[in-house]
């Protein structure tokens, strides 16, 4: 992002398949993580989301803070399925989002992005080939009804090149109360 030199916390994984045929959660969730040594206050920051062409962001505020290694949880909308809930997330929205491509980014402000590539995010993620925006050379690997994409390095990897700093894994949210992963020289 434009941002890149401040930018401690992080997008660090996307799922759009919960509730879905097959998929081991009921909702989707976007994941963030502190890669600094301080406490970030996300008061009046919101995640955002898009179709992965699309040009309507769809807000989700946040509050509180995260810790220094910490992980915030933001979930977003149920699926039709009965699988088990999320862990309890930090923040709530309601965004469906696709099971296999889209685009998030995560904003210090609460007013809907325009455009299909917005810029001054703290971070921006696409996810999936189509997606016709990304952080780097290409978009993230493409999630699916089983599979979410999860920074490396449990959050840590932020090489600016999101191909490669995002593999595709089982979905594994963590919250404000998962133990904390500290990055060696506060990221990357």
């Amino acid at each position: 992002g434009v941002f890149a030199a401040q930018a401690q916390v992080t997008i660090s994984q996307v799922y759009g398949g919960g509730g879905n045929s097959g998929a081991p959660l009921k909702s989707d969730f976007i994941e963030l993580h502190n890669n600094g040594t301080s406490a970030v206050n996300l008061g009046g920051w919101s995640v955002q989301y898009a179709s992965a062409t699309g040009t309507s962001w769809q807000v989700t505020t946040l509050s509180g803070s995260i810790a220094p290694g910490g992980y915030y949880l933001v979930k977003e909308a149920d699926g039709a399925g009965t699988q088990p809930p999320l862990p309890t997330p930090d923040a709530i929205g309601t965004t469906a989002m696709s099971g296999t491509a889209g685009k998030v980014a995560l904003s210090n402000g609460t007013t809907a992005l325009t455009g299909a590539c917005p810029i001054g995010n703290v971070d921006y993620v696409g996810f999936g080939s189509t997606a016709s925006c990304a952080e780097g050379s290409a978009p993230t690997p493409a999630t699916s009804n089983t599979l979410a994409v999860l920074r490396a390095g449990g959050g840590c990897t932020d090489s600016k090149n999101y191909c490669a700093d995002f593999a595709t894994g089982a979905p594994d949210p963590r919250n404000t109360a998962s133990a904390p992963n500290v990055c060696s020289g506060g990221g990357q």
